[in-house]
């Protein structure tokens, strides 16, 4: 206790000192719940073997792969016959959608003017989204969100950028 009567005051605790301390603990809490909400880089060993069998039985041609766990499903990225293709099992190997990466000039009519008039950052990449039942959607990835819209170019919702780092298949 010696010690501490000799700290300059700044040092010693007080209200104040705990209050920024807690705020400070609050704050990267949620930074961690948010980090662990978005996609996640996972081995291919860390992906169950119902997924990577499914996934290897589609695409038995297919040598390199990532992989990421995203809401509970894994998502495997590839590249085929030169375009680059990203497909969501869930865990159960069951495939949920398929995206490619298509050309801005390959959206549906109106989904180039509706982001020109609606967000300041031109299209930087365009995918198209096919779902399990067949339905299609298209996503225009701007600088910091995903801008989703159906199959006729109507708008749907827009999506935050997710900051994923990819790990590559040994």
């Amino acid at each position: 206790m010696l010690f501490y009567h000799t700290l300059p005051h700044k040092w010693k605790p007080n209200a104040l000192n705990i209050n920024h301390m807690k705020k400070l603990l609050l704050f990267l809490l949620a930074a961690a719940l948010v980090t662990n909400v978005q996609a996640q880089k996972l081995s291919a060993s860390k992906v169950p073997p119902s997924v990577t069998n499914a996934f290897k039985k589609q695409h038995p041609d297919v040598k390199s792969v990532t992989w990421e766990a995203e809401n509970g499903n894994f998502e495997a990225n590839y590249k085929k016959n030169g375009g680059s293709y990203s497909e969501v099992f869930d865990k159960n190997g069951n495939l949920l959608e398929t995206e490619v990466d298509i050309k801005v000039s390959e959206l549906p009519t109106g989904v180039t003017g509706y982001v020109k008039s609606h967000y300041k950052s031109p299209i930087k990449e365009a995918s198209k989204i096919t779902k399990s039942n067949g339905e299609v959607e298209y996503e225009a990835a701007l600088s910091d969100k995903d801008v989703i819209f159906d199959a006729n170019g109507k708008y749907l919702k827009e999506v935050k950028e997710e900051k994923a780092v990819k790990e590559k298949k040994q």
